[in-house]
């Protein structure tokens, strides 16, 4: 267990590094952790060998993996179904054409301007179509714009660009099978069943330290996620699926959510966007930067082409229509899954894989540089955020009230 422990030590020290480094600079911690996992694997890979960060330990897959469902999870929690009542036209309309626009754009310039086959191409168009929710949710909660109207909208945005991929995969990859069926035949269940019985079985033997509903949930996530794995779909759809049901009750459940949040943010999501940002290989970038470069710039393009448009058709402001389309620009788990698969499938080869997955990490990055620096809406965060960002003391605009705050 030496070995083990030391190698933990090693990643949660990196952690702590990322979080000091976003507090420096004021960016978000995912975006840090993601930019030190990348440096993280050069530095030590060249000094003593790439093995030693143990990316392919099966512990260190398994925390990554949980604490992208974990967190796709709470993203999901956060959605008011009140604000979605109010907002879904903008919500789908924002996330469809998120999706479309760059699922369109990509595979066509892959075909047409890079010479790819066709199979190829689509995937890299379904790889850059994504938008990343854990990158999304993370800025949001780093600002506090998932207590607001705005970001609960943008988070629901997220989720329909990301079925869509889903979705895309499938058809056009993934055959329908009988496990297919399966899977959406028991997810339909459990997504009936779980708003009525999670909170009748909190209330008999929830507010225990035995921590039971903690316990709960885990289980319905990794249930659910190993349906999915079985069904070869991925575990954070049902975990996302999973989070929007049950946002009426535990997603009110303030205490438990920020429990949950602990759990998720203090041990688990630095596992996985450490992670992905090791996938990263700067000298191969340096070496042959046109492929990479080229799909982060049409990803970006657009994105901007589709999303941008459709948010001032909402009335957006120009700095909100902005810091909605960069963040509505990132990508992360389901582009590297979606490259990751196209790899294994043998759709892809590695050059290619190399470029998508590092025009993915890049556009986790640089997006969200771009737009909390440039484009955050300050008008919109709420009131102690705005204090701490040296703004004048004023009430939010269209804040959702958050009586645990």
């Amino acid at each position: 267990m030496t070995g083990i422990w030391a190698l933990a030590a090693l990643w949660l020290g990196l952690a702590l590094l990322a979080s000091l480094l976003s507090i420096w600079f004021r960016i978000s911690t995912a975006l840090s952790e993601i930019v030190v996992g990348t440096i993280a694997q050069l530095i030590i890979g060249a000094i003593i060998g790439h093995a030693v960060l143990g990316t392919d330990e099966s512990w260190v897959k398994f925390l990554s993996g949980l604490g992208a469902i974990v967190l796709t999870f709470l993203a999901g929690a956060e959605l008011d179904p009140a604000v979605f009542k109010l907002k879904w036209r903008e919500a789908a309309a924002v996330g469809l054409a998120s999706f479309f626009a760059p699922f369109l754009g990509c595979a066509a310039a892959a075909y047409y301007v890079l010479g790819w086959e066709v199979m190829p191409s689509w995937l890299a168009g379904v790889a850059m179509s994504t938008t990343s929710v854990a990158v999304v949710y993370a800025v949001m909660l780093e600002f506090g714009f998932n207590r607001t109207e705005y970001g609960k909208t943008v988070l629901a945005a997220c989720f329909v660009t990301d079925l869509g991929t889903v979705v895309a995969l499938g058809l056009i990859f993934a055959p329908f099978t009988l496990k297919t069926a399966v899977f959406l035949v028991v997810g339909i269940l459990v997504f009936l069943i779980l708003p009525w019985l999670t909170p009748r079985f909190f209330r008999l033997y929830g507010n225990r330290p035995s921590e039971l509903e903690t316990k709960f949930l885990l289980l319905c996530l990794l249930g659910m996620g190993a349906l999915a794995g079985w069904a070869d779909s991925e575990a954070v759809l049902p975990a996302y699926l999973i989070g929007m049901v049950l946002a009426g009750t535990v997603g009110k459940d303030h205490a438990l959510i920020r429990r949950l949040r602990t759990l998720t943010f203090g041990l688990l999501t630095p596992f996985y966007f450490i992670r992905a940002g090791s996938f990263v290989s700067i000298p191969s970038l340096i070496a042959a930067p046109a492929a990479f470069l080229f799909f982060l710039i049409v990803k970006i393009t657009t994105k901007m082409v589709g999303v941008y448009p459709v948010t001032k058709l909402f009335a957006a402001p120009d700095r909100e229509a902005m810091y909605t389309t960069l963040l509505m620009s990132t990508g992360l788990t389901f582009g590297t899954i979606s490259s990751l698969f196209g790899l294994s499938h043998g759709i892809i080869n590695q050059a290619q894989y190399s470029a998508l997955v590092a025009a993915v990490i890049g556009s986790a990055v640089i997006p969200t540089l771009i737009a909390n620096a440039f484009y955050l809406p300050r008008h919109l965060l709420p009131a102690s955020e705005t204090d701490e960002a040296g703004m004048a003391e004023q009430p939010a605009r269209r804040v959702v009230s958050d009586p645990a705050e």
